[in-house]
C-alpha cells in the first residue's frame, strides 16, 4: 500500500476500531474526487468516521446538522447590502471547506439537499450570477439513518446518484467494542487527531490516480456491469453512465492504493457494490426475489464475464 494512503489509514483507525474496510472505502472515494453517503442504525461511528478523515488531513472542515428549518443560503452562502459601500456582498457558507459533513442529510427538506446538488457535481456556487469556486480537495461526507424515517425526506434517486459510494459501519464485534470503551473512556479520540497529510498531498495524490491506466476489456467490464444493470428484469432503474464513470474512478483509486499503475478485473469488483447499490431501483420482482439493491449488483456482477487479457 502506498506509504501516505497507509498513514491517512492508520490515523483513522486510531479512533474507528475494526473497520479498516471501510476507512479503505471512504479513502478510496476521497482519492476518486467523488462524495460519501455513509448510512447505518445510530451509533455505530457515522459522524466519527467524517471527523477523523477530515482531521487527519490539514485542511478547513465544516458540520451542517440537518434540520427541516436549515435554509439552502446556510450551506452554499448568501449575497447582502455592505451598508458602508452600498454594493452587494457574499457571504460564504458552509460549502466553502475541503471537507463538509451533511449530517443526517435526509432530515434537510428538499429545497436544502438540492442545494448540495451543484455544489457535488460541479464543485461551485452560483448565486446572484456569480460562480464561486469551492476549494480544492473537496468532499461531501453525508450521514443518514435508516429506521429512523419520521419527519425525514428522501434523497432523491439524482442526489443519490451525486455520491461515489454509499457504505455502511455494520456493529464491532466484542473484542473491537472493548477496546472502543477504553479509547473513549477520558475523552472522544477524535479531539486528539492530528493531520497526517496536507490539502496539497491529497490534491497531488488526486492527479497521481488519473495516470492509472485501464485496458480497453476492463472498460468494456465496467460498461458490460452497468449494462447489465439496464437490461435486468429485477432492476427497475439501472446504472447511468455517471455510475459507470464513478466506478472506473473509484477502481484507479483503488489500484492507486494497492501500488498499482493499471486496474484489474478485481479492483472494479471489490469497488462494484459500494459504487453502484444506491444508484438502481428494484422492481418488484427483484424485491421478492433478492430483497436488496446490494444482492443485486452481486449479482450482476457475478454474471458478467471477466476479461482475462
Amino acid at each position: 500500500m502506498d506509504k501516505r494512503i497507509s498513514s491517512l489509514i492508520d490515523n483513522i483507525e486510531k479512533v474507528i476500531i475494526g473497520k479498516r474496510e471501510v476507512i479503505t472505502q471512504a479513502v478510496t472515494a476521497l482519492l476518486a474526487e467523488g462524495h460519501v453517503l455513509i448510512e447505518d442504525v445510530p451509533g455505530v461511528g457515522k459522524t466519527q468516521l467524517a471527523a477523523a478523515l477530515s482531521r487527519s488531513v490539514d485542511g478547513a472542515f465544516s458540520r451542517v446538522q440537518l434540520t427541516p428549518d436549515v435554509m439552502p443560503s446556510d450551506i452554499t452562502g448568501f449575497s447582502m447590502i455592505n451598508r458602508q459601500t452600498g454594493e452587494l456582498e457574499y457571504k460564504e457558507g458552509a460549502a466553502f471547506c475541503n471537507f463538509l459533513l451533511a449530517d443526517e442529510i435526509n432530515r434537510a427538506s428538499p429545497k436544502a439537499q438540492s442545494s448540495l446538488l451543484e455544489i457535488m457535481e460541479e464543485r461551485q456556487v452560483s448565486i446572484d450570477g456569480k460562480t464561486h469556486a469551492l476549494p480544492r480537495p473537496f468532499m461531501v461526507l453525508a450521514t443518514q439513518n435508516p429506521v429512523e424515517t419520521y419527519g425525514t425526506y428522501h434523497l432523491p434517486e439524482a442526489q443519490m446518484d451525486r455520491f461515489a459510494m454509499k457504505i455502511s459501519m455494520g456493529y464491532p464485534d466484542k473484542s473491537e467494542e472493548m477496546r472502543i470503551l477504553e479509547r473513549n473512556e477520558f475523552e472522544n479520540p477524535v479531539s486528539s487527531l492530528t493531520p497526517v497529510l496536507t490539502t496539497d498531498d491529497i490534491a497531488q495524490i488526486q492527479d497521481e490516480v488519473k495516470t492509472v491506466r485501464a485496458a480497453d476489456n476492463v472498460k468494456n467490464y465496467i460498461v458490460a456491469i452497468s449494462d447489465s444493470t439496464r437490461n435486468s428484469e429485477n432492476i427497475k432503474l439501472g446504472v447511468s453512465p455517471r455510475g459507470s464513470i464513478a466506478l472506473y474512478k473509484a477502481a484507479k483509486a483503488l489500484a492507486f492504493i494497492n501500488e498499482r499503475d493499471y486496474i484489474t478485473p478485481d479492483d472494479v469488483r471489490e469497488c462494484a457494490v459500494a459504487v453502484l447499490a444506491h444508484r438502481i431501483m428494484l422492481s418488484p420482482k427483484g424485491r421478492a426475489v433478492l430483497e436488496t439493491p446490494e444482492a443485486a449488483i452481486e449479482k450482476a456482477v457475478a454474471e458478467t464475464i471477466v476479461p482475462t487479457e
